[in-house]
């Protein structure tokens, strides 16, 4: 069939045409080849969009074996004459429509070359995850369209997890073998300007769609590679969308609102995938539009709404190691751009100098998250992070700093039953001797365990009084007391 996809059209220049070139004998007999591992067998079972993904049920007989098997087989050698047939110069300019009638078309040539008979449904799927490894990122390209999806983590060739409402479950989804997976990776990397290989076994990328991607291969990743993808959100979640999922409540909310308006520095704390960047979105919502603010991530996650925001995102260092620019040059070039506030999205390193620096010296209400389980730790962790950074203070002078820069940490927290909720809200109200003092004013308090593992609790407050309502009432927000009030329960 003569088509201005394939690589023998006679007006690609020779170059483009090698674009994608043919495998070479070696590997091309290597592709057709594959040994198929018996837990790689489920690598084209009919996936449905949108549907559950749970571990493959166990394959009843040697019939349906034999299908999966075959299928595998199929795929592998259609992806071949797909590399060796398509012209990447052109497919890269061709619409979806063009491009997927030519991929379904090489395929029902070669199946019939092949003598081999699918279904119809058969067909579809074989001709989705073919455009995907062309376009996609391979059996991932489902995942990532999965809006239920929060993660997806790679764990080696053959098992693929996801996360989804803060639960981890294990996917039918496989790649062939290793080096398939490495060569999706390779494309990911590769599309951003980065590289991966022995001599730099592991790759921080962010994705076209905003997703953060991070990848470790052989011989650092011993059973197979590891890839780790934090889908990024399009839709960004409001204060009262997370009052509606019980991250906080009312109360604390108002609360919240009074401290962002009337320029605290608030921390965000907690671990891993606990809603810490959702929750300084949120927080965000709470800022004057007339405001200038300077945001600064290593990955650009922050989706602000004010009309006045520059954002900044650090760089690693480039293929001879040089050209890195760190959080800390960011934040030490913000504080030359007259921002109002600066928000930076992870502190984790010696940027932490320069932001107490800076939310001692005129740029109040900034904010920023950190790692840690409690607001105590996150006060220990600042100051670890001081004492990494190379600069000798005494304890109680970075302690002393650290007070005078933090007003309010919001302890964010993943519960065993997988939500998420902002279990404590402390604030820091000076130093005695040489300890910082702080009184928590809001906490989830966990009453209880539901027969399906829900957690069952109330937030509450911690009947004091805040230590910045004075100032609150200055600025406008004259809280009323019962917002403290301890929750009465039956």
């Amino acid at each position: 069939m003569f088509s201005r996809f394939r690589k023998d059209q006679p007006d690609v220049a020779p170059q483009a045409s090698r674009a994608l070139s043919p495998p070479s004998s070696e590997n091309a007999a290597t592709n057709r080849q594959l040994p198929v591992a018996e837990s790689a067998q489920n690598a084209l079972a009919p996936r449905r969009s949108g549907a559950s993904a749970k571990p493959a049920a166990p394959v009843a007989d040697d019939k349906e074996r034999r299908r999966r098997h075959r299928m595998l087989e199929v795929k592998s050698e259609l992806h071949t004459r797909l590399l060796d047939n398509l012209n990447l110069a052109v497919v890269d300019s061709a619409s979806e429509a063009e491009l997927r009638t030519e991929i379904a078309s090489i395929a029902a040539e070669a199946l019939s070359e092949m003598n081999v008979v699918l279904t119809s449904e058969e067909r579809l799927q074989l001709n989705q995850d073919l455009y995907f490894e062309v376009k996609g990122l391979g059996p991932l390209e489902p995942l990532l369209k999965d809006e239920t999806v929060n993660d997806i983590l790679v764990n080696g060739p053959q098992r693929i997890f996801v996360e989804r409402s803060g639960k981890l479950e294990l996917t039918d989804v496989t790649f062939k073998d290793e080096r398939h997976l490495l060569r999706i990776i390779d494309k990911i990397v590769s599309a951003v300007g980065r590289r991966v290989d022995e001599s730099n076994p592991y790759v921080d990328a962010r994705l076209v769609d905003g997703s953060r991607f991070n990848a470790m291969i052989p011989p650092v990743a011993v059973d197979g590679s590891l890839v780790s993808i934090r889908k990024f959100k399009k839709e960004k979640l409001g204060i009262d969308d997370l009052i509606r999922f019980g991250a906080f409540s009312e109360e604390m909310a108002m609360y919240l609102e009074a401290a962002v308006a009337t320029r605290l520095n608030v921390i965000v704390s907690g671990g891993t995938g606990s809603g810490k960047t959702t929750t300084l979105n949120a927080l965000s919502s709470f800022i004057d539009n007339a405001e200038r603010i300077l945001t600064i991530e290593d990955t650009a996650e922050l989706q602000l709404q004010q009309v006045h925001v520059g954002r900044m995102e650090s760089r690693p260092p480039n293929v001879e190691g040089k050209g890195a620019v760190t959080q800390r040059d960011c934040l030490r070039n913000a504080l030359r751009m007259r921002p109002d506030r600066i928000i930076v999205g992870e502190t984790r390193g010696e940027e932490v100098i320069d932001m107490l620096q800076a939310m001692n010296t005129g740029h109040d209400g900034s904010m920023t998250t950190i790692h840690a389980n409690s607001a105590r730790d996150g006060i220990s962790r600042l100051e670890n992070m001081v004492a990494m950074a190379g600069i000798e203070m005494p304890l109680k002078a970075v302690r002393s700093q650290i007070a005078s820069a933090v007003n309010l940490i919001v302890q964010a927290s993943r519960l065993q039953d997988g939500s998420r909720r902002m279990v404590s809200i402390t604030e820091i109200t000076g130093m005695e001797g040489e300890i910082i003092t702080m009184q928590e004013v809001f906490r989830f308090e966990r009453t209880g365990l539901e027969p399906d593992g829900t957690i069952i609790g109330h937030f509450t407050g911690c009947g004091i009084r805040s230590h910045f309502a004075d100032r609150f009432k200055r600025w406008g927000y004259d809280l009323p007391h019962t917002v403290y009030d301890v929750a009465r329960t039956e």
